[in-house]
């Protein structure tokens, strides 16, 4: 990444890492749920956030690597508390299989981040036969965050601790179907656009924060919600892209942020004291920023939400 970056009302830039976003930060105490935890920025967020004293609980598709993670973070954080899980976000049932492990750790739960995600990929549908990038981009987060939240009301009200959710999103939110939200085309493959579809899924990252951000203000919770673009960065997110993967990995290494700034984002919102009390806000580079206007619309987000209630108790 460029050496020389602006620096916003933070007082980070795009050049922060999340060592540096969290510096001073004491976690002793939280627990932190991490999806996709087991490569790239889940990698450095799970690390980072162990460095800081927190309890990461990894949500992973594959236990294994996950566990060679889990390792390797113990080799460099010797009092690193850390747990590995099993989770399919395309998959509903691996979702609430999920929650139901966690919930036998009897563990409180003061941040939710919900990071994993697919890029692009060929047109394909999960198990539960819904087109995969808004199936594990946004429903299963969706599904995810309802079965914690009661977790997370609870322990923000015995603890007196503000409770976080972070949604990893994308700018990618911009170059979304210009539906928005293809409501009745979720499924379609006969339109479908790989990289529109992904747009939509990023669009839903921060439609689902603004919405949930709004509910529990009317329930008057001590839980936030926000949504942010961690930058991009030279991760396997390109993987179903051989071409652009080559060049990511060679040219975009000069000029694009390394894992650890692309964390910083997501360790500023889930830790950083600057952030408490802010909530349905998006963030970038560690500061607030400004999403489009399809974003926040609060009618869209509304839409959303019912489609998303609907789509995972069917």
């Amino acid at each position: 990444m460029w050496p020389l970056s602006k620096k916003g009302k933070s007082g980070f830039s795009s050049s922060s890492t999340a060592e540096q976003v969290t510096d001073g930060v004491d976690g002793t105490g939280l627990t932190a749920i991490v999806t996709g935890a087991s490569s790239g920025i889940g990698t450095e967020t799970a690390r980072v956030l162990a460095l800081r004293g927190v309890h990461v609980v990894m949500g992973v598709r594959n236990v294994a690597a996950g566990i060679d993670v889990k390792k390797e973070i113990i080799k460099k954080i010797p009092t690193a508390n850390i747990d590995v899980l099993e989770l399919d976000l395309s998959s509903k049932a691996s979702v609430r299989k999920f929650t139901s492990e966690f919930a036998s750790l009897n563990l409180p739960l003061n941040i939710l981040i919900n990071n994993a995600g697919v890029m692009a990929p060929p047109f394909s549908l999960s198990s539960d036969g819904i087109e995969l990038q808004f199936a594990t981009n946004h429903l299963g987060h969706f599904l995810l965050t309802h079965l914690l939240l009661e977790n997370m009301k609870k322990t923000s009200r015995q603890s007196k601790i503000e409770g976080r959710i972070v949604n990893v999103s994308s700018e990618a939110h911009r170059f979304t179907y210009k539906e928005g939200i293809r409501f009745d085309k979720i499924n379609d493959k006969s339109s479908y656009h790989n990289w529109r579809a992904y747009g939509q899924s990023k669009l839903a990252n921060i439609l689902h924060s603004n919405e949930l951000a709004r509910q529990l203000k009317e329930e008057d919770v001590k839980v936030t919600a926000n949504s942010l673009h961690p930058g991009v960065i030279v991760t396997n997110l390109m993987r179903h892209h051989v071409i652009l993967d080559a060049i990511f990995n060679s040219v975009g290494r000069l000029v694009l942020k390394n894992v650890s700034q692309g964390a910083a984002t997501t360790c500023y919102v889930a830790l950083n004291p600057q952030v408490e009390g802010i909530t349905g806000k998006y963030f970038s580079d560690s500061n607030l920023a400004t999403p489009t206007a399809k974003a926040t619309d609060t009618e869209l987000s509304k839409k959303l939400w019912d489609f998303s209630m609907n789509l995972i108790s069917a």
